[in-house]
């Protein structure tokens, strides 16, 4: 066997090896010789996208889907801080990426000179991400490739997972190395532990389970990280608590099981934050309780009740203290752990009630208040409503479905509105919420598993960010179904415009300052079927015509301007108390903790 080959070779040899079937990258002078070694390399599938933001937001999507690490390549310069946002929205969501940027050769690094640059395009990448990667470096020496490579993979996936980023001269990428004599890294398993474990703790948090009346289960996105989702169900029906999902984890529970109450947080369901705020035990799995959780302030979040939070990171863990807000049992361990432990101590302490009397509860309030919240321009005969949209698009999902969710109101609606069944899956850069995000991380679960349905929604605003990816999508035959939800502008940005600056659109609209393209013709340009969506009495004819549609499709969904986000948990009220505001007798008689004294207006 020949030990000695080109470096760039190994690397691809390397990926390949973990089961990295397919690459995202973009071609340049410093990328040249990896990306030309994926493509000499058998088992890789290497992806042209037509921005670097989009590679790293399809390696994204890629490792959402397949629960393997995503790859990105792209060139030094501007083709690395390209990636950026991409790779933010992996580090604050915690998902597996390795970024290969190429660099100037040794010889042009500006090194200790004092001098910006000497290389063209030389930028210290690596100094830029090391706040949002959780391990960033430049490979100095050719025979450290196999150690960098290793460290890589184990930082991305260790402990809460992350991107990593290695950059790596172009002079080295052609370097002829002897894999025989390559320096190692030897793996460091210990986690820094600063809160006690599930070992220590389960005893309690079974107790506190037995002695609630009123406990609601938390569930995040952390619990897809895991792959706990078969322990999850398990440990909510052996106890029947009902659960409030976080956007991350909309889909891991069906809307039709008695234990689901909904999405909750400032812009949740309002049933769902009565629930959370007047529970009387809150238990956080998965989740890292942010402030789109919690409301602001923080203080207000679930306060008379006893909180209990497991997560891998003992600085989320530590966070709240410096906030005011108090939990009773902080534990800081892996998902998978922690419902193994449980499981055992459960057949110590076995819990007696049914919580028939709480699920009920919540269902009443679910009833209540439907009147108030959903189908807010029901009495428009002719305009889309869009949480009537989304409702009814949700129920005609098929099973195998995969929603890759732009952000602003069109997430907001769906999380409101949709009802999802099992095996249906929603995919969205969470915490990060980038404009653009949608269509690249399709591509990316699409190469993860093509045999899914795959749904891209997003707002007219968001579309026009990444909308270049259209060409990737026609190259690589990609069966898209792309909605998008056409406001003429920022809705989102319009609501707070509403709140704060008395309705003034200024760079959120048309008049404003934005302007959009012809949909229909974007359609032509890139192959796609066109359908759009204006009036109600459409609306269920166009839903199947687009569902039903064989190859790629535009959908044009035109709802009103004027449509907002409702209900939505105005800054500085607690989450319990959304706008449109409940008459004040309304809302008294239907909490169980103490009501804040708050004014008509904040």
């Amino acid at each position: 066997m020949v030990s000695k080959k080109k470096l760039s070779d190994y690397v691809a040899e390397f990926i390949a090896k973990k089961r990295v079937k397919s690459v995202f990258a973009i071609s340049g002078g410093a990328s040249l010789h990896l990306i030309h070694s994926i493509n000499d390399h058998p088992e890789i599938n290497y992806v042209c996208t037509h921005h670097e933001q989009g590679a790293a937001m399809a390696a994204d999507g890629f490792s959402r889907v397949s629960g393997n690490i995503g790859v990105a390549i792209a060139t030094s310069g501007p083709g690395a801080t390209n990636l950026i946002t991409g790779i933010c929205c992996s580090y604050y969501d915690s998902v597996p990426l390795l970024i290969i940027t190429g660099q100037v050769s040794t010889f042009r690094m500006s090194g200790d000179t004092g001098v910006r640059q000497i290389g063209f395009q030389e930028t210290p990448i690596t100094e830029i991400t090391k706040e949002i990667t959780k391990y960033s470096t430049t490979l100095k020496n050719a025979d450290d490739i196999r150690f960098e490579l290793e460290k890589c993979f184990f930082i991305a996936n260790e402990g809460r997972p992350g991107p990593v980023l290695l950059d790596i001269p172009d002079n080295l990428q052609r370097a002829i190395i002897d894999e025989d004599k390559l320096n190692t890294f030897q793996k460091n398993n210990e986690i820094k532990t600063a809160f006690p474990s599930s070992d220590e703790l389960s005893y309690e948090i079974l107790s506190a389970i037995n002695e609630a009346e009123r406990p609601v289960v938390i569930a995040g996105w952390g619990i897809h990280l895991s792959k706990t989702e078969k322990e999850f169900i398990e440990f909510i029906n052996s106890f029947q608590l009902p659960v409030a999902l976080t956007w991350g984890a909309s889909d891991l529970i069906e809307s039709d099981n008695k234990l689901y109450i909904g999405t909750f947080g400032t812009h949740g369901m309002r049933h769902a934050n009565f629930a959370v705020q007047n529970a009387d035990l809150i238990i956080s799995l998965g989740s890292r309780l942010d402030t789109k959780s919690t409301g602001s302030p923080i203080t207000t979040f679930a306060r008379e009740a006893k909180k209990i939070m497991i997560d891998i990171d003992p600085s989320e863990l530590s966070k709240f203290k410096s906030f005011g807000l108090s939990f009773q049992i902080l534990v800081q361990d892996d998902l998978k752990r922690f419902f193994k432990t449980l499981k055992k101590t459960k057949n110590v302490l076995v819990k007696t009630s049914s919580n028939k009397i709480w699920i009920e509860r919540i269902k009443n309030w679910k009833e209540k208040f439907k009147d108030f919240d959903i189908n807010q321009s029901k009495d428009e005969k002719s305009n889309i409503d869009p949480y009537d949209f989304f409702e009814k698009l949700s129920k005609k999902f098929k099973s195998n479905t995969s929603l890759f969710i732009d952000t602003g109101c069109s997430i907001a609606w769906a999380m409101q509105a949709m009802r999802l069944k099992k095996g249906v899956r929603v995919f969205h850069d969470f915490n990060n919420t980038a404009m653009g995000w949608a269509l690249p991380g399709l591509i990316g679960g699409h190469f993860a598993d093509p045999s899914r349905e795959n749904i891209c929604i997003a707002g007219d605003g968001s579309f026009m960010m990444t909308l270049q990816e259209l060409a990737t999508v026609l190259h690589h035959k990609i069966n898209l179904k792309l909605i998008i939800i056409n406001n003429a502008g920022y809705s989102m940005i319009k609501q707070t415009q509403d709140q704060w600056l008395k309705s003034n659109y200024v760079a959120s609209s048309e008049e404003g300052g934005l302007s959009f393209p012809n949909y229909k013709k974007i359609s032509e340009a890139f192959d796609l079927e066109y359908l759009e969506l204006s009036f109600k009495s459409d609306l269920n004819e166009k839903l199947n015509k687009f569902l039903n549609s064989r190859g790629p499709v535009l959908f044009n969904v035109k709802v009103p301007k004027n449509a907002r986000v409702k209900p939505q948990v105005k800054f500085g009220r607690p989450n319990e108390d959304m706008e449109p505001l409940l008459p004040r007798d309304i809302f008294k008689e239907n909490m169980i903790i103490q009501t804040l004294d708050l004014s008509e207006e904040v």
